[in-house]
């Protein structure tokens, strides 16, 4: 089921999200359903999206849906940065469409979670993947890019794709 994506300012986005316990499987699959659904519909209303984190619809566990070729699914992912290396970018969020904000992101780091099936999975990551899972776990912890803005001229509106009614 699509569901709406909560927008900048709601307070339940500055939330810490609690952990999935191995019970609530059976309850997740629902959830990444919607997950996927809602990243889905916002790709066909505005020609973007990667990834989504169960905060943004207002479900405060620790789930990221990220779906590029196929489907990834991470529950309760812990981040490891390797080394000190930063990059600069500008970040945008489905919770804010439109706005950018220049932020700095790790370049490299490690995500550990686990999978559907609860298999403990770990991944190396750099660039675009990482940029995006630092992200998509600030969400996870009540932090929105916004929060990371370099500056206060890091800020920036770009036109999207107009939403589609």
């Amino acid at each position: 089921m699509v569901r709406k994506i909560l927008l900048l300012g709601n307070e339940q986005l500055y939330e810490v999200s609690a952990e999935v316990d191995k019970k609530e499987i059976g309850q997740i699959r629902n959830i990444i359903t919607d997950l996927h659904d809602t990243l889905m519909d916002y790709r066909s209303r505005y020609g973007a999206g990667r990834a989504i984190a169960a905060p943004q619809i207002g479900i405060q566990k620790r789930i990221i849906y990220m779906y590029l070729d196929h489907p990834v699914v991470f529950i309760n992912p812990v981040l490891k940065f390797p080394d000190n290396e930063m990059i600069e970018i500008l970040d945008d969020c489905m919770s804010f469409p439109g706005l950018y904000v220049r932020v700095l992101r790790h370049k490299r780091c490690t995500i550990e979670f686990r999978d559907l099936d609860w298999k403990q999975c770990s991944w190396d990551l750099e660039g675009d993947l990482a940029e995006l899972l630092q992200h998509e776990c600030d969400h996870l912890d009540g932090i929105l890019a916004t929060m990371r803005a370099i500056d206060s001229k890091s800020f920036v509106f770009k036109e999207i794709g107009r939403a589609k009614d």
